[in-house]
């Protein structure tokens, strides 16, 4: 559902033709009546000191544009490809069971997962379910033709034989990684911190914590927050 990308103060993003027109949409007759330039007021909200109480990359708007035109093009939400499946593997029941709340919007779920990949090496990460639900064709995975392994692209990555390492915010979370408490996630339609520290009762409001009992991975783990709208 288009509705579930939204952009700082609570629009949805598909409202917007462009960048301009969402920079455009914060500014007030008392910004300009400040400022007196339009350009400069968008300047203003674009880097969070007007409108929206966080900045909003123009990067960050063309990734949720392009979501928006994948899901359009590629998926109908009200398809399940896991629907009526009995599944053996614990891994795929737990993405089967939260395909229909990630693809509604209903929830937005980070499976962390720790494995080697088609070269043996150990690699691990945070993946937005979500966002690769709505840019992946997942036929294959659930087809059992390919596995759910974390990518350069996601959350975060780490490859633990070459040490190469990344992260990378997604139209859902915005990764916090100077956070006190080590890596957090601030998910973006409701501002809640999902919180992966193990040594927590809880990873945060509306989250919760699930370890994936998975033979056929080294660790798995989900964290499923429950979307709220911002009042």
């Amino acid at each position: 559902m288009e509705e579930d990308f939204l952009a700082p103060g609570g629009k949805s993003i598909a409202e917007f033709a462009t960048y301009e027109d969402f920079l455009s949409s914060q500014v007030t007759k008392m910004d300009l009546d400040y400022v007196d330039d339009i350009h400069i007021a968008r300047k203003l909200v674009e880097l969070g000191y007007r409108g929206a109480r966080e900045g909003f990359s123009e990067e960050e708007f063309n990734a949720m544009k392009a979501a928006i035109e994948v899901r359009r093009a590629i998926f109908n939400v009200k398809t399940l490809l896991s629907a009526g499946v009995e599944y053996e593997s614990a891994m795929l029941r737990a993405m089967q069971m939260r395909e229909e709340g990630n693809r509604t919007g209903k929830s937005a779920s980070i499976f962390f997962i720790r494995d080697r990949n088609e070269k043996g090496q150990e690699i691990s990460g945070y993946i937005d379910y979500s966002h690769r639900l709505a840019t992946e064709d997942f036929r294959p995975i659930f087809n059992l033709e390919k596995r759910f392994l974390p990518q350069k692209t996601d959350l975060s990555f780490f490859n633990w034989d070459t040490m190469n390492v990344g992260s990378r915010s997604s139209p859902n979370y915005e990764v916090i990684a100077k956070s006190p408490n080590g890596m957090v996630f601030r998910n973006k339609r409701d501002g809640k911190i999902v919180n992966p520290d193990p040594t927590l009762n809880t990873p945060g409001d509306n989250s919760s914590r699930t370890i994936v009992r998975a033979s056929d991975y080294i660790s798995v783990v989900v964290f499923d927050h429950y979307n709220r709208r911002k009042l």
